[in-house]
This record gives structure tokens, sequence and C-alpha cells, in this order.
């Protein structure tokens, strides 16, 4: 493994944050160093850019941004450079599966996120970017995801092992990823990746390496590269001590 790469594309949740919603210092240090290096860092989260952008200029990263699991790409200036969105009479569809089922939900549209203090009024007025359930019922989960797969339209996945996140089919974070590379002149095997769910599973199979956290499902465990430390054990520092400086 003397690949020299390029591009450190992470997740969020569950990965370069611990638990309480907050960079543990080892890895902020190893993405500095990195940086130093010339290497590019990019958040690589389910998260819309106003819940990551804070995180973004905190760490100094100095590069591209893809939020909402692709929906959105920004550039190292912030600026918007593409956008996915996801069709309202779907939404309208999930919201009404949601309301059946009496699931807890999340919903990104282009300048909101929506949760379950919001009530989704006035659908067809919003560009939608995702749709999300938080579902504790396995029964109710598997006949939600069940419903939705039959639709070729979505792209399914999922960011802890009690939600469904659905984007537009074709929007996953190595597809943007791709499109990032393209941009920066590199290649996706110059890509080293890191997450723990099933919304990273692509970049984490399409990257020159994949690294699955600690904590992370074991269908992404299963498709790593290699597993790193927890999420709450600083695992996106150690495997960048490893693998990248």
């Amino acid at each position: 493994m003397n690949k020299q790469y390029k591009l450190i594309a992470l997740d969020m949740d569950g990965t370069l944050l611990n638990d309480q919603h907050a960079v543990p210092e080892e890895n902020a240090l190893a993405i500095k160093e990195a940086q130093e290096k010339g290497i590019h860092v990019v958040l690589s989260t389910g998260r819309s850019l106003a819940s990551c952008r804070e995180y973004a200029q905190a760490l100094k990263l100095s590069s591209y941004l893809v939020t909402v699991n692709g929906s959105e790409i920004y550039d190292e200036h912030g600026e918007l450079i593409e956008q996915n969105p996801i069709q309202a009479d779907y939404i309208q569809m999930m919201w009404d599966l949601r309301n059946e089922h009496k699931t807890g939900y999340w919903a990104v549209s282009e300048n909101k996120v929506w949760n379950n203090t919001d009530d989704l009024t006035d659908i067809p007025s919003h560009q939608w970017l995702k749709f999300g359930f938080d579902i504790e019922d396995n029964k109710v989960r598997e006949t939600i995801l069940e419903h939705l797969s039959k639709n070729k339209d979505l792209e399914i996945s999922n960011s802890s092992p009690t939600n469904l996140e659905v984007n537009a089919v074709g929007v996953n974070k190595a597809v943007a990823l791709t499109k990032v590379c393209e941009r920066l002149e590199i290649t996706m095997d110059e890509v080293i990746a890191m997450g723990d769910s099933l919304n990273d599973l692509a970049m984490i199979t399409e990257a020159g390496f994949g690294v699955a956290m600690g904590n992370a499902q074991d269908k992404v465990k299963d498709a790593a590269n290699w597993v790193t430390d927890t999420n709450n054990n600083a695992g996106v520092g150690k495997a960048i001590r490893k693998w990248v400086l």
C-alpha cells in the first residue's frame, strides 16, 4: 500500500464526528496535516450545507463539499455547482407513507431541513433533495422499504440502522465524488473514503481504498478494504495516519 492518495472523503455522523457531534482532536490534527501535504479533504455527508458548513470552516477545509448524499456539490469557494432534486410527487408519496405508519421523519428542501415538528404542506412549491424515515419498529421499516424499493426512480440507503434515506435515483456519494475528482483532474483510485452506514457504501466500494468505522454496519465493514477504530475513538485520525500520512 504505497499508493499516494490525493483526496480523503469523510462521512460526518458516526465517522468524523463522535457521538456528541464533535470532531475528536486526533481527527482534526490528522486532517490539518493532510491538507498541509496538499491532500484534498472533502466532507461527503447526508447533511445539508447549513448543518455541515460550520464544521468545514472550523477544520479550515479548502476543498469541495458533497452534501445531502450527493444531491448537492459545492466548490472550494462555497458555490453550488450541482443540484440533483427529487420529484415533489415522490415526496408527497413518502409523506403519506410516513403519516400512514406514524414514523419519525425529516426532509431536505433546497433551503430548509424539515423534521417531526413540521407539517409538510404545499409540497409542490418546494425543490426537494431528500426524504428520511426514522423507524424503530423493524417490521414497519421493512414494509416501507419494500414499498419504496418498487419505485425505480428512488435511491434508498440509510445513515443509521433504524432509518431510511431516499434520494433521486443515481444520486449517491460515489457519483458526486467522481464529479469532484474530474474537476480536480484526479481519479477515484486516488481517493480514500471513510464511513459507517449504507449511504457510504457506494463511495467506500468505488474509492481506491475504502475504510469502515469500527462502529459501522456489518454490510459496510464487509465491503471495506480496512476497518478502523470507532468514531468515539478517533478512527478517522487513525486511518489518515496509517494510510495517508
